[in-house]
């Protein structure tokens, strides 16, 4: 049915939904057989092994020195475990023995198993060895071997070293005597032992940007292999290793004068200013040149910060200015060409995150991210504000989806403290020092993963896409833009090559530009296919050209605060969900996504495009063939029952939909879309890679009632304590995963799920999906 007008109000539903009491029915595992052992001879090679580790440990603790010694003394072992469903490295804790499982890696060059290091207390010294002579001498009541389930899958057992803390690419580890800064992620409440050693071998530290997680602290320190093996050893600490990254990347591009001065006197004499207490955009970049005639109706010089007093506010780079007329007008070309007024709807803030110019040294930039972020809110606490943020890294670390500590603290940040939960809206990263042809540009976006921090979870991650292809510029004349219209922009970084676990990335995408190329010679950016902005060289030019996955998330911040602007008591998660559930693919990605022939497929195309380009218009309003219904609400997840954790709640909302109406329909095809949004509190540290060890405090999820249950049998079928209490009622399970373009495997990655599904299609005689959701 083709869209009509959106001028209808959205259904904000606001029914008061009691919990119910919930058990997770857990996922089927088909538990895989334990590997095939000489039982015998293999216990002798652990017995060997993990003997030689005992001695080289004893040796280790005698070695500790009196005057720097702090914490429970013991030692590190790190085991080669086979991979599997078992998840079998995560029995080799013990909370009981204080045995602690610290980092877990992938076996370099060997898919089968995993390297997992545990810190052992001098007192559970002999745990593993007598775990080996019970599956040695000593059968279960079945007659198989006593612990066959790890036992089995250990192949090998060494002493631990500073490298089996070391969770980075292999490849980045330092040469022995080589200073360099580490990301040293401390075990929660060990900071003091840490810094105690740190100051007595005199190990410098930023002592000032410090992380703190659930389980885990960060810190930076510049030493060598050498140092933090002593303070390894002589302290219990230290749970995991990483190098700290240097800057973070910033792409500027100076595009050349585009127009004179008088167009931006015209259009600064049809503006209107918003409000002083109007919803900001705060930027996180170079700074901005405030003194750009466009700029400072909507960016007083209160509102200028920056995170170091000897940086200045101004843009010494010019990136942040670009940004900045984005945020306040989107593509200036419009704005320009118009004779109408313009309404500034909301303002600008600014911090300079970033230093004027280029330093050695490495920071921790989760820590400066929150910092950057008290400023603005200590200075104009009664707004209300989107963080946008630009800016990336372009080293790996490594790049498949793994959490940093900069998209952790992201997280954090979103979920909220005393002052509130914040909407981040940060970019995918761009492609920069490749060639690119339009012959094969996908498959290196496809192969050009999201940067850090982008594997945040909370945040709305935005990549670019883009629609100019237009070239009038006779000095370009015969080029051709690289990207067809509606496909994904040239230089956009997708999360196609990322492991499945971790979320779909990026979101959505937003305008980014696009590339011309000759036929012959790598593409290049030119005018034509960019978006105009303010310059920050006033006395040069008053323009910019811009283009890329920053121009793509200022647009993105700009609907947002829009949003914001519009619908000032919604909730950030619901600002973040409405973004999503209002894109739609272009045609360009449906030719891809009609080509698709698996869920599989399509998952590598959702990981290229997200969800699709956003609308402000169908963000906000509905149509008489189109409506949306809102609803935010809480519950409980979890609690602790007998010392365990167990699910705790879950809520069944019953839509208010005419059935009726729908059914008069006929053949009329319609179709549901569902999108959920929350925030997650987040658990860093590679222990994530572990079942009981997520990175994720908890995960919703919806499920559909199909019209052919009643309410009854759709709570049995999704919830474990109702089946516990109708113990003697037969039911056949019947999904309704069939009716959803994406399954649940695909959908329930990260902490916003979108999917659409078919409710009526022509030939139905009643609904495939009826009205509820849980």
């Amino acid at each position: 049915m083709p869209d009509r007008d959106r001028n209808l109000p959205h259904v904000y539903w606001s029914e008061e939904v009691k919990p119910e009491n919930y058990t997770s029915l857990g996922t089927p595992v088909n538990t895989p057989p334990n590997p095939e052992r000489d039982r015998a001879k293999h216990a002798q090679v652990l017995e060997l092994a993990i003997g030689t580790a005992l001695r080289e440990a004893r040796e280790q603790i005698a070695r500790r020195n009196p005057n720097l010694a702090q914490g429970e003394p013991g030692f590190l072992l790190e085991f080669k475990v086979k991979d599997d469903s078992t998840k079998a490295f995560e029995n080799l804790q013990n909370a009981q023995k204080k045995i602690e499982l610290l980092a877990v890696t992938k076996s370099s060059g060997q898919g089968d198993f995993v390297n997992a290091t545990v810190f052992v207390p001098e007192s559970a010294s002999e745990f593993y060895l007598k775990k080996i002579r019970k599956y040695r001498d000593k059968d279960t009541k079945n007659g198989k071997p006593k612990n066959a389930s790890l036992v089995t899958r250990l192949e090998t057992v060494q002493i631990g070293k500073v490298e089996s803390l070391f969770t980075d690419r292999s490849a980045s580890f330092p040469e022995a005597g080589q200073e360099v800064w580490w990301e040293v992620w401390l075990l929660k409440e060990r900071r003091h032992n840490f810094h105690f050693v740190a100051e007595k071998l005199n190990v410098p530290t930023k002592s000032t940007n410090i992380l703190s997680f659930p389980e885990r602290e960060i810190v930076l320190a510049m030493t060598t292999v050498e140092t933090l093996a002593i303070i390894i050893q002589n302290t219990n600490a230290i749970a995991e290793l990483r190098i700290a990254k240097d800057n973070p990347s910033v792409f500027l591009n100076d595009m050349g004068a585009i127009e004179q001065e008088e167009w931006c006197q015209d259009l600064l004499n049809r503006t209107l200013p918003p409000g002083e207490d109007a919803v900001a955009i705060t930027l996180l970049d170079t700074g901005v040149n405030h003194l750009h005639s466009l700029l400072q109706p909507g960016l007083s010089s209160d509102d200028l910060h920056t995170c170091d007093p000897s940086w200045g506010t101004h843009d010494s780079q010019g990136h942040g200015t670009q940004m900045a007329g984005i945020a306040l007008y989107a593509d200036l070309v419009e704005a320009l060409s118009h004779q109408n007024k313009v309404e500034l709807k909301h303002r600008l803030e600014s911090v300079k995150f970033l230093p004027p110019y280029g330093n050695t040294d490495p920071e921790l930039y989760g820590a400066i991210t929150e910092q950057a972020v008290f400023f603005p809110e200590i200075s104009a606490s009664r707004r209300q504000r989107v963080f946008c943020m630009p800016v990336t890294s372009d080293i790996p670390s490594p790049n498949d989806g793994t959490p940093s500590s900069w998209s952790a603290a992201i997280d954090q940040l979103c979920f909220g403290d005393e002052s509130g939960k914040r909407l981040f809206i940060i970019s995918a990263g761009n492609i920069r020092d490749r060639d690119i042809y339009a012959s094969d540009y996908l498959n290196i976006n496809d192969l050009s993963t999201i940067e850090n921090p982008g594997q945040s979870w909370n945040s709305l991650n935005i990549g670019a896409y883009t629609e100019k292809i237009n070239i009038i510029d006779p000095n370009y004349s015969g080029w051709q833009s690289v990207a067809p219209c509606g496909d994904l922009s040239p230089r956009s970084r997708t999360s196609v090559a990322w492991d499945n676990q971790w979320p779909i990335r990026p979101d959505v995408v937003f305008e980014g530009g696009n590339l011309a190329f000759d036929g012959h010679n790598p593409a290049e950016p030119i005018d034509d296919l960019c978006l105009l902005t303010t310059d920050r060289r006033l006395n040069l030019k008053q323009f910019a050209a811009m283009r890329d996955t920053s121009c793509a998330t200022v647009l993105g911040s700009f609907m947002a605060a829009r949003i914001m602007t519009e619908k000032p008591n919604y909730w950030q998660e619901t600002v973040r969900a409405l973004i999503v559930h209002s894109a739609e693919w272009t045609p360009a990605m449906m030719k891809h996504f009609n080509g698709a022939s698996t869920k599989t497929d399509r998952h590598a195309l959702l990981r290229r495009y997200g969800y699709g380009v956003p609308s402000f218009e169908r963000a906000l309003l509905s149509a008489k063939n189109d409506l949306t219904i809102i609803t935010e609400d809480e519950l409980q997840p979890y609690h602790l029952e007998n010392n365990r954790v167990k699910t705790k709640d879950m809520k069944l909302h019953v839509l208010p939909w005419p059935k009726e109406k729908l059914e008069s329909l006929g053949a009329t095809y319609v179709e549901l879309k569902l999108t959920l949004a929350y925030f997650i509190e987040p658990n860093p540290g590679e222990r994530g890679y572990g079942a009981r060890h997520r990175y994720a405090s908890h995960g919703l999820r919806f499920k559909v009632k199909r019209a052919s249950e009643t309410v009854n049998d759709f709570k049995w079928r999704i919830n474990k304590a109702v089946r516990d209490e109708q113990e003697s009622q037969s039911y056949e399970d019947r999904s309704e995963e069939g009716n959803w373009f994406l399954g649940q495997k695909i959908r329930n990655r990260g902490s916003l799920h979108s999917v659409d599904g078919k409710v009526f299609e022509r030939g139905d005689r009643q609904p495939l999906i009826d009205f509820y959701f849980a």
